[in-house]
């Protein structure tokens, strides 16, 4: 696993022992397999985590009490290659509605072999999100962001269905 800040993105990747197809589902379908319960924006506990997987979808958080969160749309699904989704979440950690002030998530999926792939995620344009984006950047660029979800995402592609 490598990862870089860089003025205003973060790159991170990483190469994985499956199939680019499997790779690809356990990212974007299987999304709520990996990603941390706790790191979501609803104020009840998480349920579930819905990722509607085609261009113009959403991924949404769902709570225990029926609450729901939208925190980001598909800008873009090309299975099993590449998805690019918005990241509509503010510096203040809220959902952020104008789009203007969203930055992008870009995760490129390349097949090395029958059963490896090469993961690369951008998250970029983050000085869209304004004042105090730089805490935006380090944050998700920090170990315990995007690079610690890299963990998580191998442990779920052992046991997603």
């Amino acid at each position: 696993m490598s990862t870089q800040q860089l003025q205003t993105a973060v790159t991170t990747s990483t190469v994985v022992n499956a199939p680019i197809e499997r790779a690809f589902a356990v990212f974007t379908e299987g999304m709520s397999s990996w990603w941390p319960p706790g790191h979501h924006l609803l104020e009840a506990e998480l349920a579930e985590m819905v990722f509607e997987p085609r261009a113009g979808g959403r991924i949404v958080d769902r709570g225990v009490d029926g609450s729901e969160c939208s925190w980001a749309r598909v800008l873009v699904y090309e299975p099993p290659t590449r998805v690019v989704f918005s990241w509509d979440i503010s510096t203040d950690w809220k959902v952020e509605t104008d789009p203007a002030r969203c930055s992008e998530v870009e995760v490129r999926f390349a097949a090395e072999a029958p059963d490896r792939t090469r993961i690369e995620l951008e998250h970029r344009e983050l000085d869209r999100h304004g004042d105090g984006w730089e805490a935006m950047r380090d944050s998700v660029g920090s170990p315990e962001g995007w690079p610690a979800m890299w963990d998580a995402y191998v442990s779920a592609l052992a046991v997603y269905q």
